[in-house]
């Protein structure tokens, strides 16, 4: 009796571990969920990701490396590297092949009818494309389109893309960025190889429209593409100070395009105000917004002379005071520990004096002769300022600087070769450096092999105002399919025939002179308004391509 008791005890027991208190049926269904739980759920594979992954070093074959390391992570399913398919030439037929067309269409009619399904789930499966080099195979630039970037993508993207010593160029194009991954891939770019340098996200709207952390001062990227991404005003404000501000600029970006997006009058203000202490960027390009005659003309007065405003002027004194002290410590008589701030003064007096009286010498007399009379000035006035100072405070250190530095200062002939020699080692070189500083003082103007603040700029005073050159850098300037008007067209008319007219003066090797393309197609004036037919006159000349046939001319 206990055997039977216990039998029809065990049997209501048995589902209930699977299904409690449920049919037969559902039971059925309880044991395919039991049975599917080790493949669907992945927290055990997800716990062993920080040590597989790890362990696997990269061979820098990225199709390798990222199927190892995505099946490593848990993947079952991932995307395939696969090469870039190129666009096939244009086929075009011969006489002999014009009989043959009938059957041909026919056989390619019905395998494309059999394979129509399997080829387009092919094109739209998620696929990493990748362009090689033509000789060593090595991955040139990486293209992702049309699925979704994960945390998790990006981090197998941290391990096996910076192996990829030539890599130049990632694409992505609709991947469902966020602001969150946005981060992760902008952290990723300094681990990969110096030469990653063009990036586009396209297709990628943020909601924080945080596109200018990748145009942050230790950004690798030269070329950066943001089309199609929504950018409104106020992403446009971020990039414009992302440009420049009072003290800070980008000197690595060279091209950024801004085309497709939703950018308006302030926003272009914005640019404009980034374009002014700008001095890196080549090309832009804002075409299909919804720029209208307020931001066009904001465009055009920073690429002619522009006024500086009052918080500039004041970054200008400073800027130019900073300068004044770090050219006079780098002088020998202010770097000797025996000096005072009246020696310090004569010694500059007694150096502009000179500089002055070789200037006036330079302008009467050949260039031999003066070189030799200041030296005898020079020598004399420092001789005089040595008995008066050993009467009085009697320093010998700031007495003897004088005498050694003048004479380099004064010219470069035989007779500096054995002061040079006796003199110390750094003695040409400070020479050549206070050189520098009386350019420094009186034209106000940097040595253009170092990078300088825009507002050092020669200016030129009008009314109590001061005027800067403004950017002659940016050389393409793309504004097609926006909503200008003839009045906006004014202004870069005013720009144009100033840069023209500027460039005729001043040869293209001694620096910049200004746009070589202004594109003003497909907006809101007639493609026969006589301002528009001007500007297209002043730049046909301007431009590289019909720039070289007159040269080609020339030399046949």
């Amino acid at each position: 009796m206990s055997g039977e008791a216990s039998t029809p005890g065990a049997s209501p027991r048995a589902p209930r571990p699977g299904t409690q208190k449920s049919s037969g049926s559902v039971t059925k269904k309880g044991d395919r969920g039991a049975k599917e739980k080790p493949v669907l759920v992945l927290p055990p594979v997800g716990e062993e990701e920080p040590k597989n992954p790890e362990e696997y070093q990269c061979t820098g074959v990225l199709e390798t490396d990222f199927a190892e390391l995505c099946t490593r992570s848990g993947y079952t399913d991932f995307p395939k590297v696969v090469t870039r398919p190129r666009p096939h030439p244009a086929f075009v037929p011969s006489a002999s092949m014009s009989e043959k067309p009938a059957q041909d269409d026919q056989r390619l009619s019905a395998s494309c009818s059999l394979n129509s399904l399997e080829s387009k789930y092919v094109f739209f499966r998620p696929t990493i494309q990748v362009e090689l080099e033509p000789e060593d195979k090595w991955v040139k630039e990486i293209y992702i389109r049309g699925w979704r970037v994960e945390e998790r993508i990006l981090g197998i993207f941290s391990k096996c893309l910076p192996p990829l010593s030539q890599l130049q160029a990632i694409n992505l194009w609709k991947v469902g960025l966020t602001d969150k991954t946005l981060s992760t891939f902008i952290a990723l770019l300094p681990l990969c190889a110096p030469t990653l340098r063009k990036v586009s996200l396209e297709g990628n709207p943020l909601p924080e429209q945080s596109y200018h952390k990748l145009m942050a001062a230790d950004s690798p990227i030269a070329h950066l593409s943001l089309r199609n991404n929504n950018i409104d005003d106020h992403g446009a404000q971020l990039l414009g100070q992302a440009l420049s501000t009072l003290r800070s600029c980008n000197r690595t970006l060279v091209s950024l395009n801004l085309a497709f997006n939703h950018i308006g009058d302030a926003g272009a203000g914005y640019i404009a105000d980034g374009l002014r202490l700008n001095r890196a960027l080549l090309w832009l390009s804002l075409a299909h917004n919804r720029i209208q005659d307020q931001g066009a003309l904001k465009l055009a007065e920073v690429l002619r002379p522009f006024e500086l405003t009052h918080t500039e002027v004041v970054e200008r004194r400073r800027l130019l005071l900073e300068k004044g002290t770090q050219e006079r410590s780098r002088s020998p008589s202010s770097s000797r520990p025996g000096d005072s701030k009246t020696d310090r003064e004569k010694n500059l007096l007694l150096q502009v004096n000179s500089a002055a009286l070789a200037e006036k010498t330079d302008k009467t007399q050949t260039t031999k002769t003066p070189k030799g009379l200041s030296k005898k000035k020079e020598k004399s006035g420092g001789e005089s300022v040595r008995k008066e100072e050993k009467s009085g405070s009697g320093q010998s250190p700031t007495q003897g600087t004088p005498k050694k530095e003048d004479p380099t200062k004064s010219g470069k002939g035989k007779v500096t070769i054995p002061e040079q020699k006796t003199s110390k080692g750094k003695g040409p070189k400070t020479g050549n450096k206070e050189k520098r500083s009386f350019l420094l003082e009186s034209e106000l103007v940097a040595e253009a092999t170092e990078t300088v603040s825009p507002l050092l700029e020669p200016v030129e005073h009008h009314n109590g105002k001061v005027f800067v050159p403004g950017n002659k850098v940016l050389l393409h300037l793309n504004l097609l399919r926006n909503r200008i008007t003839e009045v906006g067209l004014e202004g870069f008319l005013a720009t144009v025939q100033y840069q023209a007219q500027f460039s005729k003066s001043k040869s293209p090797s001694k620096g910049p002179v200004g746009l070589l393309r202004l594109s003003l197609a497909k907006n809101c004036f007639s493609p026969r308004c006589p301002a528009y037919a001007t500007i297209q006159e002043l730049m046909l000349p301007r431009a590289p391509v019909t720039k070289a046939k007159p040269r080609e001319e020339e030399t046949t």
